[in-house]
């Protein structure tokens, strides 16, 4: 029997959106939650350009990537779903990054079957050249995108930055637990 193959998003789904923010809040000089971050782009809330933000990020990743906090309950779910789905983590990072994220995939001890790298945030060609059957991701252009080009279920791991609407096949998850759920519900067996 074919598994099911699970394209997953790394940062802020895997791992906790909050994790950059007091790296950020320490550098910027800013007092910010994650509450006070209600868009993707992260130059609004922090006041900055593009270049520097950038610039800062380019400087910063290994390190950002490396010490990233992992999503409460993530780690047991995925360990869970090791048995019965491909794991595959398709992640806008850029692949120069690959060996600090695959330190930290060993690290936290988190199960996976294939990682990606894009070094842009377009999932579209990973997501068709993987053949995944849902997608979970953080961005919501992405989980929009993705649904509707290949009417797949997504997984929305819901934040302050990714509250616009979603069409019927993204479903919105409060945490891990409720996305294990949502799986649940989407890929259990027909009774009979």
């Amino acid at each position: 029997m074919k598994k099911y193959r699970f394209g997953i998003d790394i940062d802020g789904t895997v791992t906790d959106p909050a994790t950059f923010i007091p790296h950020l809040n320490k550098h910027f000089n800013k007092n910010l939650t994650l509450d006070d971050i209600v868009e993707y782009d992260l130059t609004k809330a922090l006041g900055v350009t593009e270049e520097e933000f950038w610039q800062w990020m380019q400087k910063h990743e290994p390190m950002l990537y490396s010490s990233s906090t992992i999503a409460d309950n993530a780690k047991d779910i995925l360990h869970t779903w090791r048995s019965q789905f491909e794991l595959f983590y398709i992640s806008a990072r850029p692949n120069h990054l690959l060996d600090v994220t695959e330190d930290w995939f060993h690290r936290q001890e988190v199960p996976y079957d294939h990682i990606e790298l894009l070094g842009q945030h377009d999932k579209i060609a990973a997501v068709k050249k993987h053949e995944v059957d849902t997608f979970f991701e953080d961005k919501h252009d992405n989980a929009v995108n993705i649904a509707e080009e290949f009417q797949i279920p997504v997984v929305l791991m819901e934040t302050p930055y990714n509250q616009m609407p979603v069409p019927d096949n993204v479903y919105r998850a409060k945490n891990w637990l409720h996305a294990r759920t949502i799986v649940e519900n989407i890929f259990q067996p027909v009774k009979k």
